[in-house]
C-alpha cells in the first residue's frame, strides 16, 4: 500500500504540472479553500482508474450520460467494502470547461432521506426517543403551544415510523406540499418564505387523508417534519447533529445542506442543467422576481431533511459501508437498525428512509430534483454503487431506472475487481 500511495503521489504531481484540461485550474481555485491534499484528490481521480475495467465503464457511461442529455455524470463502486472504482464523466461547469470528478458535491434530492433515517436511529440508539414516539399533541415530542391547536386527533396518533416509512396520514391529492411554499404562507397566515413551524402549524390545523400506519404514500412532507423532530431530540439543530453522529464517525467532512440560489454555490459543488425549454417560475422566496427551476425555484435549505445535502459520490459511499451490516468496516448503526431500517414490512409499508428493499438484500435510495438525479443501490454480493447527474430530463424519476440498467449492464460485464481501496489513498 505505500508503494501505491507513493505512485498516486507521483502521478498526481504529474496531473498538475502538466493536465492540459481546466481540472487544474478547478483545483488551483478551490486550494485556498482546502488542504493540499484534497485538492490533489480532486486532481487524481480521474487519472487513477486507467485498468481494463475503467475502458468498459467509459464505454457504458458516456453512452448512458449522451443518450439522456446529461452534462455531467459521477460514478463510484464499493466491491466488499473497498472502493474499487470512482470517476466523473462530463461537465461539472460547462462555461468554465470544468470536467466533472467524483470528488465533486451534488445535489441529492430524496436520497437525503436516507441521511435523516439514519440519524433517527441514532436517536433512537441513544433512548433519546423511540420509533413509536409521538409526534404531535400533548404527549408528542413537538408538543409546544403553537403547535397544539389540532384540528384531527388521528394527527396525535403520528409516531417517528410513521414519518419514517411515509404512513403518517398524507397523499399528495393536492400536490406536493414540500413544494408548494405559497399555500402553506395563505393556510397558516406567515409570510414567505415559510420554515418548517409554518409547515407544522398547517399539519396539526388541517385534517390527515387516511389512519396513519395503515398505508404508505410517499411523503417529503413527513421527512421536513423529521429534522425537526431531530432537532427538538437532540438539543442542536439539524445539521449539527447529522454531521456530528453520522457523517464524522464515517470520516466524511465535505457533505453538507445546499444553497437555493446561484450565488450560494458551495466550492466544488457542480452547476444544475435542465432541458433548453425550461420556463421560469417565481421564487420561493416571495419576492416576485422569476427564476430558474435550478436556482430559486424550491428552498433546498427547507427541504433539508428530506431533500437538502450536497455530497460527492465517494462520500456516499463511504456512508454506505458503514450502515450495511458487513463485517468489514466497522457500522455506525447496530446490525438490529439496519435489519429495522431494511426489512421487507409485511404489509407493504416502505423501508426506514430506503426507497425500496427486497427480500434478495438489495437496498436502494432515489433522489430527483430539477438539475439533479441520483441512485445508491446495495447489492447482496457485496457491490454497492452510487451514479449521480448535474442534470435533470423529460424522463424525471424514471431516470434512476435507466441508472440501475446501464449499471447493471456493467456488472455483468466486469469479470475481477481490483483489490486495492481507494478509501485508503483518502486517508480511510
Amino acid at each position: 500500500m505505500h508503494n501505491f500511495r507513493n505512485r498516486i503521489a507521483l502521478l498526481a504531481l504529474l496531473i498538475f504540472l502538466f493536465c492540459p484540461f481546466r481540472q487544474a485550474s478547478y483545483s488551483l481555485r478551490n486550494s485556498l479553500l482546502s488542504p493540499l491534499n484534497e485538492s490533489f484528490n480532486r486532481l487524481v481521480f480521474n487519472k487513477l482508474i486507467e485498468d481494463q475495467n475503467a475502458e468498459v465503464i467509459d464505454v457504458y457511461m458516456e453512452k448512458f450520460r449522451i443518450q439522456n442529455g446529461l452534462k455531467g455524470v459521477a460514478v463510484a463502486v464499493v466491491k466488499d467494502e473497498k472502493l474499487v472504482f470512482a470517476k466523473g464523466y462530463g461537465c461539472a461547469d460547462e462555461e468554465l470547461q470544468e470536467q466533472v470528478t467524483p470528488n465533486n458535491l451534488f445535489r441529492l434530492a430524496s436520497v437525503s432521506k436516507l441521511i435523516t433515517a439514519v440519524a433517527i436511529m441514532k436517536l433512537v440508539e441513544n433512548a433519546k426517543i423511540s420509533l413509536d414516539t409521538k409526534v404531535f399533541g400533548n404527549e408528542g415530542i413537538l408538543n409546544e403551544d403553537r403547535f397544539l391547536n389540532i384540528k384531527d386527533k388521528r394527527v396525535e396518533k403520528i409516531t417517528v415510523r410513521n414519518l419514517l416509512n411515509h404512513s403518517g396520514g398524507w397523499t399528495q391529492h393536492y400536490g406536493d406540499l414540500a413544494f408548494l411554499p405559497k399555500t402553506v404562507s395563505k393556510a397558516v397566515g406567515d409570510p414567505l418564505p415559510v420554515n418548517i413551524d409554518s409547515y407544522i402549524k398547517f399539519v396539526t390545523t388541517h385534517r390527515v387523508h387516511f389512519e396513519p400506519g395503515s398505508n404508505s404514500v410517499y411523503s417529503n412532507l413527513g421527512y421536513l417534519i423529521l429534522g425537526k423532530v431531530i432537532s427538538k431530540a437532540s438539543g442542536t439543530d439539524y445539521e449539527t447533529y447529522v454531521k456530528k453522529e453520522v457523517l464524522e464517525p464515517a470520516g466524511i467532512y465535505d457533505m453538507q445542506l445546499g444553497g437555493s440560489f446561484q450565488e450560494e454555490i458551495r466550492p466544488n459543488e457542480v452547476r444544475y442543467y435542465q432541458p433548453e425549454d425550461g420556463q421560469p417560475i417565481e421564487s420561493f422566496d416571495g419576492s416576485g422576481r422569476m427564476v430558474s427551476k435550478l436556482y430559486g425555484g424550491n428552498d433546498i435549505h427547507l427541504l433539508g431533511a428530506a431533500g437538502g445535502w450536497l455530497a460527492s459520490p465517494i462520500d456516499l459511499m463511504k456512508l454506505m459501508v458503514v450502515i450495511d451490516n458487513e463485517p468489514k468496516v466497522k457500522d455506525i448503526l447496530s446490525s438490529a437498525s439496519i435489519n429495522e431500517m431494511t426489512r421487507v414490512d409485511p404489509l407493504g409499508l416502505d423501508p426506514l428512509g430506503w426507497r425500496g428493499t427486497n427480500e434478495k438484500g438489495e437496498w436502494w435510495r432515489t433522489g430527483t430534483l430539477p438539475g439533479s438525479s441520483a441512485l445508491v443501490k446495495r447489492q447482496p454480493d457485496g457491490i454497492s454503487w452510487v451514479i449521480l447527474s448535474n442534470t435533470s430530463n423529460y424522463k424525471g424519476p424514471h431516470l434512476a431506472k435507466e441508472m440501475d440498467h446501464v449499471m447493471t449492464r456493467i456488472l455483468t460485464k466486469v469479470e475481477q475487481w481490483p483489490d486495492y481501496n481507494l478509501f485508503s489513498f483518502l486517508g480511510n
